[in-house]
Parts: C-alpha cells; structure tokens; sequence
C-alpha cells in the first residue's frame, strides 16, 4: 500500500505520459465526458449555451463567413459550435473528434434539425484535408492539453489548412491562471460524482507545477478492485510572447487578442483568446 501511495503521489517528468484518449476510448468515461458537455452548469467541459450563441455569432463576423465559406472545428465534441454554424447559413461545416460516442450525437443531432454536417472520427492530429478554410477553430483551452512536439504538429496542419484571407480561432490559459495553480494531494471515494467508474473506486489526486515551462498536471491514479489506471491531464500556460514565437515557426501570426471568443477586451485575466491569420510578408 505504501508503494502505491508514493506512486501515486510522485511527480513525473514534464510531458512523460499522455492519456488524452483513456478519457473518449474508456466506454464509461466517455459517457460521463459527453453528460458534462451537455450540461451548461459544469464549465469544466463546455461554454455556457449563451456563451456559445454568441461566441458563434462574433466568429462568423469576424471571419466574414458566408454560405460559400468553409469551417472547421478541431476537438468539436457533440457539435456545439458546428451546429450553430450550419443552422446559420454557413456552408461547408466540419466537425473532428477522437470520441465516437460524441460525434454520434453530434450526428444524430444534425440529422433531427437537417443539418448537413461532416464529421470525421479520429485524432484530430492525423487528419488529412486537400480543402481550404476560412475559420479553423480549437475551443475551450484545448490547445493547452498538447505538448510542444503536439502543437507544432497541429499548427503546421493548420497552416495547411488555412484559406489565404482565413482565420484561426482558439483560446489558451495565461500564466495568471497558471500563478493561481498550487501542488496539493487529496484522496476521495467515488470522487467527482462517480466520474472514473459506475464501480466503487478510490482516487488520488496529485496536482503539480512546472513553473520554468508554465505548466500544471492533475494526476489521477484510480483504484478499484479489479484494476488500477492513471490518467495524466496537463495544461500549458501562456504568454502572448510564447505564442508568438510557436506560430512564426509555421508562418502564422496573431492578428488579435481578447478574453474570450466572443470578442471581449483583452485584460490580465485567466484567458487569451486569439484571432490568427497567415503572416504578413514584408
């Protein structure tokens, strides 16, 4: 027992694990993924429906989309954002995720409003497209959830992607929020109200930071009775210079900041959102 504790609570190297996809491959927790998505009380999955409404609304002005313009969600979950896209006359609408049981939705819901959508199962990381876009968006900080050999990954997929006058959407953690993070370690049973498993489960949250690089991990080791799992969720946080100097190695530059993607003014706050666009040659 001890030997699992110290396990448990030990602090592993920056980046040495990734178990993004336990949380959309595990049957159960995927279930639980898409309730909290679904469920505009609990921040930690999804925006507030009005948030989204209007975060919809500035996107399409911001981007001048139209009914000849093509979109493209990265990470789109049970399609909060591509739905309303296409609800509002937008054209070609996109949809990526690794969860198959929340593009299903997405699906089912598009087919009962008549909504011609395109959803593509998959790591959103090995997506293949030879069309151009006019908004590529990446929502809710999930740019945060990639290590640095991920995000060069996806920024230079998405230079491919992107339309010569198009735009990049996404919003990121700030180093204020990271500065708000402390190390702890708690033990719970059945914690987050059966979150990790319909079985009881006992669970060890390690939470740690690494201030050099501006990143947090909550490490959760989950025990049952039958078996034991460890899931790493870590976040990175940024400055606008650290941004900057991610997207000139793939000739993107940042166009404009704000708090959030409904366009508000940009402040020291916990979020950055970011309007990204081609660079302007000299």
């Amino acid at each position: 027992m001890y030997q699992h504790l110290e396990q448990a609570a030990e602090k592993p190297p920056l980046w040495s694990a990734y178990t993004a996809e336990l949380l959309w491959a595990d049957p159960y927790i995927a279930t639980q993924m898409l309730q909290y998505h679904l469920n505009p009380n609990i921040p930690a999955a999804s925006r507030h429906f009005d948030f989204i409404d209007e975060s919809v609304g500035w996107l399409i002005k911001q981007g001048q989309l139209s009914e000849t313009s093509r979109t493209i969600d990265f990470g789109c979950g049970p399609g909060l954002y591509t739905q309303r896209l296409k609800a509002r006359g937008i054209g070609t609408v996109v949809g990526l995720d690794f969860s198959r049981n929340s593009l299903n939705y997405a699906a089912e819901q598009a087919q009962h409003a008549d909504l011609a959508i395109e959803y593509h199962y998959g790591n959103y990381l090995d997506y293949q497209d030879e069309r151009k876009f006019d908004l590529i968006s990446l929502v809710m900080c999930d740019f945060c959830a990639l290590n640095p050999t991920q995000r060069a990954q996806l920024l230079a997929k998405f230079k491919t992607l992107l339309a010569p006058n198009g735009i990049i959407a996404l919003d990121v953690y700030t180093q204020r929020r990271f500065a708000a993070q402390p190390a702890s370690l708690q033990l719970g049973k059945n914690t987050m109200n059966h979150f990790w498993s319909a079985d009881d489960y006992w669970c060890i949250q390690a939470s740690f930071t690494y201030d050099a690089d501006l990143v947090t991990l909550d490490k959760y080791t989950v025990i049952e009775a039958a078996r034991q799992q460890i899931v790493y969720n870590w976040l990175q946080h940024f400055t606008r210079a650290m941004l900057e100097q991610e997207l000139q190695l793939h000739e993107l530059e940042i166009d404009s900041v704000y708090d959030d993607l409904c366009g508000k003014p940009h402040s020291d706050a916990d979020e950055m959102a970011l309007i990204i666009r081609h660079r302007t040659q000299p």
